[in-house]
C-alpha cells in the first residue's frame, strides 16, 4: 500500500489575503486554496513546509491524517482566551501539547499510533476539519472539556499517583465536537466514563453561573459595558462572550463561601479502577443487548418459519419448479429453500417427518447430481 496523507488548514477568524494565497501556492500546484483555508493529500510525498509555521503565521486549525495510524489536530486561540496556569495542569502528555506565539496559544491533540487498522485504512481525512473545527469556539467560550480529553488521552502513559486536572462540568453530555474529538484521538471510552463520574452536569454549572448575575452586573462600570459592546459591533462577539462567561465564573469563585470544596481531583489510579469497573459494566450491557437482539431475530425467523410451514405442499411445489430449472442458480435456489423447510420441520413437525419429504422429493430429481452435491455439502441429505 503506498503511503497517504491529507493535510487541511482553515481561516476562520479572518481571511487569507491575495499574498498569502500566493505564497501558499507557490508551496503545492495541486492543492485546493481558497480564502478560508488549504487542504491537498500526498501519496509518496509530503507538504514541503512546516504545518506549526502555517499556524503561526496564516491559519486557525489544522487537521492531518496519515495512513500509518496518525492524526493530528492544532487549534489557535488568542492569548487571552487563557491563563498560563489554567493550561498548564492539562498538557501532561504526548497527546496534548500547548505552545505560545507571540499573540495565540496553539493548541495540538494527536494519535500518533493507532492499532484500528481499519479506520485509517478506509478514512481519507476530508471530514475531520467541518467536525471538530468547532472546538474552537468552545474554546474561546471558556469550555475546558476538549483539554481534558486531551489529557485523558495521554492518562495511558501517566504514573498512578498523578492527580487529574479539575474536572470541568458536562464531561457525561460532551458537544458534537467533543464526541468527534474523542473519537479522533481514541479517548479510552471506559476512562471517560470514569472521569465523567466526577464532573458536574452543565445545567447544574449553568445554575450556578446564572445565580446571582444582576448583582454580578451592577458592579460593571459604564466603561466596562461599552468594551463589550463595542466588541460585538466589530464582529467579535464569541471574544465578548468568553471576556463575559470569565469574569462571571471569577466572580462567582470569590463569592463561594470558604466552606464549599471544589471537586476533588482524584489519582490516575483511581480512575484506572473507575474504568475497569466501568468496563465490566459495560461488557454486562453489551451481552445483555446481544442476547435481546438474538432472542429478537429467533422470534421474527420462528415467525417467518410458521408463515413458510402454513401451506407446506405449495412450498415443495416452488422447490420442485427451482430444480427442474436444471441451472446453477436454480440448484442454489432450491438448497436455501429446503434448508429453510428443514428449520420449519424441526420447529413445527419433527425431523422423521422433513426426512419423508426430501425423500419424495429426490425420487423426482435424483439424475440431477449437481442438486444432491449441493444438498450433500449443504448437510441436508448423507446419501
Amino acid at each position: 500500500m503506498s503511503e497517504y496523507q491529507y493535510y487541511e488548514f482553515a481561516a476562520i477568524d479572518r481571511p487569507l489575503t491575495r499574498a498569502q494565497m500566493a505564497q501558499l501556492r507557490a508551496v503545492s500546484t495541486r492543492a485546493v486554496i481558497t480564502a478560508s483555508g488549504f487542504a491537498n493529500h500526498y501519496e509518496w510525498g509530503d507538504l514541503k513546509a512546516d504545518p506549526a509555521d502555517w499556524i503561526r503565521r496564516y491559519f486557525d486549525a489544522f487537521v492531518h491524517t496519515a495512513n500509518w495510524c496518525s492524526c493530528r489536530l492544532a487549534l489557535r486561540v488568542p492569548l487571552s482566551t487563557f491563563r498560563k496556569a489554567e493550561l498548564k495542569a492539562f498538557a501532561a502528555g504526548h497527546a496534548l501539547t500547548i505552545e505560545a506565539s507571540d499573540e495565540h496559544w496553539i493548541i495540538g491533540w494527536s494519535l500518533d499510533e493507532s492499532e484500528d487498522y481499519d479506520r485509517f485504512g478506509v478514512e481519507d481525512g476530508s471530514g475531520w476539519m467541518r467536525r471538530l473545527s468547532p472546538l474552537r469556539d468552545e474554546l474561546l467560550r471558556g469550555d475546558l472539556r476538549p483539554l481534558y480529553l486531551g489529557w485523558l488521552a495521554a492518562a495511558v502513559d501517566i504514573d498512578d499517583d498523578v492527580l487529574e486536572p479539575q474536572a470541568p462540568p458536562g464531561l457525561a453530555e460532551l458537544s458534537p465536537s467533543q464526541q468527534a474529538l474523542a473519537e479522533f484521538i481514541e479517548v479510552d471510552p471506559d476512562m471517560l466514563t470514569a472521569a465523567a463520574a466526577g464532573s458536574a452536569r452543565v445545567a447544574e454549572n449553568d445554575s450556578a453561573r446564572v445565580a446571582g448575575i444582576d448583582a454580578w452586573l451592577d458592579g460593571w462600570s459604564r466603561e466596562e459595558m461599552a468594551a463589550m459592546l463595542k466588541l460585538i459591533a466589530q464582529g467579535q462577539g464569541i471574544e465578548a462572550e468568553r471576556r463575559i462567561r470569565s469574569g462571571h465564573a471569577a466572580w462567582l469563585e470569590a463569592q463561594r463561601p470558604p466552606t464549599v470544596a471544589p471537586v476533588l481531583r482524584r489519582r490516575v489510579g483511581l480512575l484506572r479502577e473507575l474504568a475497569r469497573s466501568a468496563s465490566n459494566v459495560r461488557v454486562a450491557e453489551e451481552a445483555k443487548e446481544r442476547a435481546r437482539q438474538e432472542a429478537e431475530r429467533r422470534q421474527q425467523r420462528e415467525a417467518t418459519l410458521r408463515l413458510l410451514m402454513a401451506d407446506v405442499p405449495r412450498r415443495w411445489a416452488a422447490v420442485d419448479a427451482l430444480a427442474q430449472r436444471g441451472s446453477a442458480s436454480g440448484y442454489e435456489q432450491a438448497v436455501r429453500a429446503v434448508a429453510d423447510l428443514a428449520e420449519g420441520y424441526a420447529l413445527t413437525s419433527n425431523f422423521k417427518a422433513f426426512d419423508r419429504a426430501l425423500r419424495n422429493f429426490l425420487v423426482r430429481h435424483a439424475t440431477r447430481g449437481a442438486l444432491l452435491r449441493r444438498l450433500t455439502e449443504a448437510g441436508l441429505w448423507s446419501g
